[in-house]
């Protein structure tokens, strides 16, 4: 009698022969013991990956990525087979979330890794970014839902108070647990925590100095150095801004809520706080330098971002070429802010200045290491993260690609595994194209790829078509206000060529952030308006 196969009993077999070759490899790891452990996660991570990623279409060279989340335990390190010649295989200074990510991935490769910080564990991200950042956020967002109650039949809006203190004591708390899960993660890495400031000194190839909290100096070598050291807030220049401004890096230090705050910027920064501020009740006046704040973005995006933050009731003072002066009166502790225009904003309780963040390695003496920066001070690299210096790296917002936690993270690995992960890696670097970017803005926006003007600059205003659309969300359905008044939502495609290739997708509104991904993905794949078209959802 003929047996016949399917494709679910082929399945089986693969996954049970599957399992059988884990367990031979665990029983294999106990048997030769701990000194072959490093070598035996090196070759599990290749054949993961060789079994996860399929070849792309585009090209018959596989560049192999490690699985993200593939963990070691913490006694790999101890039975490294690396040169001796080096304190250490890899010197990472900066423990941001890209630097973690790339001591963490080497440290899986059984190397010998050295991570030096000091500041706080996590970065920006952790610290003064990101994370307390959407805290804020979320914050703002339910005191929206509470104004917005009333018009699903809730009642109560006398009897609701905020107080800024038990937030900021909740967020301080929780950014302070955030820092001893990196902490330990790192201890469980086995990789060595150096505290203090790491830099250059001329002539000394593969050495890295530090000066630690007590001032002492020290000199380490290695025979890979990554700079992850992330940017820093930039400060205008001014009478009275550095005494009597805050950064966005101040912003989390605030202990009361400003009455009336004034934000200086056009930028994400700036627009994500004054959209928090105004939510949680202070008055608050954004100062732009041109017509439109986020002006790099769509016009789509902008043109509603600034009808919504006008309907929200921030003010918004335009053409202003910036902040001049801040003046504060010693008896009553407010402010008088001068712009550049000769527009005065009085009683002011804060003015955060947010003009932007520029790469922080003044005091990393780069030229002593041959590290060439570019005009704007970020490091210069090629497109697999190496600096003009043999030996030395860099990843992060310090080389101004795109500044995002996400490409930080995926540079640092690409990096690690290019450098310890064996010859399947040796083409594995991190992409700069098409990374979907969220703004926590009021309301949320994402968008991924091409703006329209890009587009049409690019490939000809006849080659690019455009799908766009503009609604409010059912969510305001039952407000009883005019149409006009609600909130809108707006979304854009932004297409090339006849088969109508999808090279921008720009969304603002209720949900923005959290639909971005899977178009980002969708994106990435080569999508077109026909798959999308396609997709019945």
């Amino acid at each position: 009698m003929q047996r016949r196969y399917t494709w679910s009993m082929v399945l089986l077999v693969a996954m049970a022969f599957v399992k059988g070759q884990q367990r031979n490899i665990m029983n294999a790891t106990v048997r030769r013991g701990r000194e072959r452990t490093g070598a035996l996660f090196s070759s599990l991570a290749g054949l993961l990956s060789q079994s996860q990623l399929p070849k792309t279409a585009k090209s018959s060279r596989r560049t192999l990525l490690r699985p993200t989340f593939l963990t070691t335990t913490s006694t790999i390190n101890e039975f490294s087979t690396n040169e001796t010649e080096y304190d250490f295989d890899y010197f990472v200074i900066g423990a941001g979330s890209g630097g973690i990510a790339s001591a963490r991935r080497a440290s899986a490769y059984g190397k010998r890794v050295a991570l030096v910080e000091s500041g706080r564990i996590g970065g920006t991200c952790v610290n003064v970014g990101c994370v307390p950042k959407k805290v804020m956020w979320n914050a703002a967002r339910i005191a929206e839902t509470v104004h917005d109650m009333s018009h699903y039949g809730f009642s109560g809006l006398d009897d609701i108070s905020f107080d800024w203190r038990v937030l900021k004591e909740a967020r301080d708390m929780y950014i302070q647990r955030l820092n001893r899960i990196y902490d330990i993660n790192i201890k469980n890495s086995g990789i060595a925590q150096i505290s203090g400031h790491g830099y250059f000194e001329k002539g000394e190839k593969n050495h890295v100095k530090v000066k630690d909290p007590d001032g002492s100096i020290k000199s380490y070598t290695a025979k890979h150095i990554l700079i992850a050291v992330g940017g820093t807030p930039v400060i205008p220049e001014g009478e009275g801004i550095i005494e009597h401004s805050i950064t966005s890096d101040g912003f989390f230090d605030l202990e009361e809520q400003p009455r009336k705050a004034v934000v200086v910027g056009g930028g994400y920064i700036a627009v994500e706080i004054a959209g928090v501020l105004q939510a949680l009740g202070t008055d608050c006046k954004l100062v732009i330098r041109q017509e439109y704040a986020m002006r790099n973005l769509d016009a789509m995006l902008k043109l509603t971002l600034d009808e919504e933050m006008q309907r929200q009731g921030i003010e918004i003072f335009r053409y202003t070429d910036g902040l001049d002066r801040v003046e504060l009166d010693r008896i009553t502790g407010l402010k008088t802010v001068h712009l550049k225009n000769g527009e005065i904003i009085d009683s002011v309780d804060t003015v955060l200045v947010a003009p932007g963040r520029r790469p922080n390695v003044d005091s990393l003496r780069l030229e002593e290491a041959g590290v060439e920066v570019s005009e704007s001070g970020h490091i210069v690299i090629d497109e697999y993260s190496e600096t003009t210096a043999d030996g030395i790296y860099a990843v992060g917002d310090v080389v101004g690609k795109v500044e995002l936690t996400p490409v930080a993270i995926a540079a640092g690995r690409r990096l690690a595994d290019r450098l310890f992960g064996g010859e399947q890696f040796v083409d594995a670097k991190v992409s700069y194209d098409l990374v979907p970017t969220v703004i926590f803005s009021h309301p949320t926006i994402g968008t991924v790829g091409m703006t329209e003007e890009d587009a049409k600059q690019k490939y000809g205003e006849q080659n690019v078509k455009v799908y766009k659309s503009k609604f409010a969300n059912i969510y305001y359905g039952p407000w009883q206000v005019e149409q006009q008044d609600k909130p809108k939502t707006a979304m854009k495609l932004v297409c090339v060529g006849e088969e109508e290739l999808v090279v921008g997708l720009h969304v603002i509104g209720m949900g923005a952030d959290e639909m971005l991904q899977g178009f980002g993905v969708a994106l990435k794949m080569g999508a077109t308006k026909a798959d999308l078209d396609a997709t019945v959802a």
